[in-house]
This record gives C-alpha cells, structure tokens and sequence, in this order.
C-alpha cells in the first residue's frame, strides 16, 4: 500500500505538515549588498495531497494577482487541506518596487528568464532559486497576470491545451475564454509544463490597481482548481455557463492604428462586438480627420488600449472570432444581467471604484 502520510515542504528549511510558514526569501541583492527577498506563504496541509504553486507579480507593476495570493494564503488552515498550498506573493521585487513591469536598469523580463541558471544576468538568477527552490517541487501551478500598462485585457486563462494535464486543470479554473497555446519557450508556464507540473497563466484586468469583480473571480477559480485536485475534498468544482477555447484555426487578431491621433473608444457596455460595429475613432487635434476602426468579424475584445492616443502602428485591441453557438451563449449571459463578472456601466472595463456618475 502507497504511503499516503503528509510529508514536509522543502526548500532550504521544511515546512512540516499542519503548519503555515510565512517567509522571505532571499534570491539576490541589491547595489548596497541589500538582500533581495520575496514573499512567500507555505500552507502545508494536515493530510496528503497535491502541492499547487501560486504566482503573482511577475512582471511589478501586475497587481490583481498580489491581492489573490493574499486572500488565498489568509483563507485557508493546514486543517481544511489535503495537500500544500505555495504561495508566492511576489515574484519580481525588484519591479515591485518600482510598479515597473521588467527588472529595471536592465529591462528583463522575469517571466522570459526560467529556468534560470545559477551563474547567469539577474532575472535568469532570481529565476532559478524561485524555480529550484520552490516551483519544482509542485505538482502543478496558477501564475496571475495582468495586461501591461495602458492597455486592459478581459479576464481569460492561457494555456497549452494540447497537454491532457494542463486542459484538465484549464477547465477547472473555468474561465469562460481560453486561449490556447504553449507560450513562450522560456516563460514559468512552458517551463513548468515541459517538467511534468501543469501551469495556466490568468490574465486579469489591468496593471497598477486592484480590480475586486476579477479578483473575486479568481479567488472561486482557484477553490475550484482545489476541489479538482482534492486539495478540498469538501468542495465542488464551479463550470462556468459557457467556455470558449480559442486557438489553432479560430482566428485571433490585433487591431493596429492606421494613423496617429486621439484614440475614442466606443464599444461597449461588454466585449462582446459584431462585425462592421465601430470599436474606436482615430481624430487629429483639429477634428478635421477621423479614421474608424471597425470590427472586421464578430468577436470577443480580449485586450483593449486605455491610453488615448495612438501612433501608426500602436495596437488598439486584441478580437478573437467567435462562432454562432457561442455568441448565443454570450447574449444569453447579458440578457441575465451579468458578463463574466465585468461591470455593466460605461463603455470599458473598470476599475474598483470607477462607476460612472
């Protein structure tokens, strides 16, 4: 008979079973030979189980995971788990810091560094002793993102559905919209997967702020994920009324300016667009040009530009094309009144507290 006794967490200590660590953890230095310590939440659970990894913050200046780290490591006692939570609060301090999204004076980026190499430039050092230390010993993982600055993204998960592992845990998260693909070579998610430990990548919202309707979201994503696992035997696994995986032939595009100008965003009040609808109006200062972008097929507004103005070139949004059965499914959801957890007033995504009057 398999050993099935809780067994310790281990990195350069133990965490023993029924015990919650809070730690941090030292994965450099700064010029003054400062540490460089990340935070990091253990909660090892009094029974045997799966050990889930949980990232935020990868890139600095992404918040809405910070605030679900926290949640998560306050909400659940060693007693409620079968297995072993590993909580890390924020992976890129140094970015952190300066609410930047890349490892600053030398713009690398944390999240195109893993695994790291010990004897390598910093974000390919901070990479290794996270992935050593802590990633590799997980049996699989969450990684909570945002879209980078000026720009918001509809919440989704990333993920590589060709792998059995990684759709299973996809489908648990249950995010209505997936998108499907392996990801970068060198990004934890691809690297993790390729070692045998199934990673997703949510994306959530915007960066610099934390966004209560997604992270509230995030937070049923994750006891799901739990409940899949029995992590929580107790609990059930939440299916979404509707999902979309959106990869391989079902057509994805960026929508860039033409022209240079004021930006004027006029979707809305859900992602939801259909063809021929304006998404944007591109003016000069004068209001004597005005080029409209309008959706080019019916689709879902994946990411969307916050920043109103625009050069030749600058991405305006991300629309991914939907099929009938599934924009039924979406205009069921807002006759209901609800979107995917996304506010209904205004013509964006908002942020916590920014209703229109």
């Amino acid at each position: 008979m398999a050993d099935t006794s809780p067994e310790p967490f281990r990195y350069d200590a133990e965490v023993d079973p029924g015990e919650t660590r809070h730690v941090r953890y030292e994965i450099g230095e700064t010029y003054l030979g400062d540490p460089v310590e990340i935070p990091i939440t253990v909660v090892n659970g009094e029974k045997a189980g799966a050990t889930v990894f949980l990232t935020a913050a990868l890139h600095g200046d992404e918040l809405n995971g910070v605030k679900v780290l926290q949640e998560v490591a306050d909400r659940y006692e060693p007693s409620d788990l079968h297995g072993t939570l590993v909580c890390l609060h924020v992976v890129n301090v140094p970015g952190y810091l300066a609410q930047q999204r890349d490892i600053p004076i030398y713009d690398q980026d944390l999240n195109r560094s893993f695994p790291g190499r010990e004897r390598s430039n910093t974000a390919e050092r901070m990479a290794y002793q996270i992935y050593e230390r802590f990633i590799s010993q997980c049996d699989l993982g969450l990684d909570f993102h945002t879209s980078t600055r000026n720009r918001t993204t509809m919440y989704h998960s990333r993920a590589d559905m060709s792998n059995p592992a990684v759709e299973r845990l996809a489908e648990a998260f249950g995010a209505n919209v997936i998108l499907a693909g392996a990801g970068e070579d060198t990004s934890l998610r691809s690297v993790a997967t390729a070692d045998g430990i199934p990673t997703i990548t949510i994306e959530m919202g915007k960066a610099h702020r934390f966004q209560r309707p997604l992270i509230d979201k995030a937070l049923e994503g994750v006891e799901s994920v739990l409940a899949e696992y029995d992590v929580l035997p107790d609990e059930s696994v939440t299916r979404p009324g509707w999902q979309k995986i959106l990869g391989g032939d079902q057509e994805k595009r960026w929508l860039r300016a033409d022209t240079g100008g004021l930006v004027d965003m006029q979707w809305g009040p859900t992602p939801l667009v259909h063809e021929g609808e304006t998404i944007c109006a591109i003016s000069d200062h004068f209001s004597t040009e005005e080029h409209v972008v309008e959706a080019p097929f019916t689709g879902l507004l994946v990411g969307v530009l916050e920043n109103p103005v625009a050069l030749p070139g600058h991405p305006l949004c991300h629309l991914a094309r939907i099929d009938s059965e599934t924009h039924e499914e979406i205009e069921a959801e807002i006759d209901s009144g609800e979107f995917d957890g996304y506010r209904m007033l205004g013509v964006r995504w908002m942020g916590d507290g920014e209703e229109a009057e």
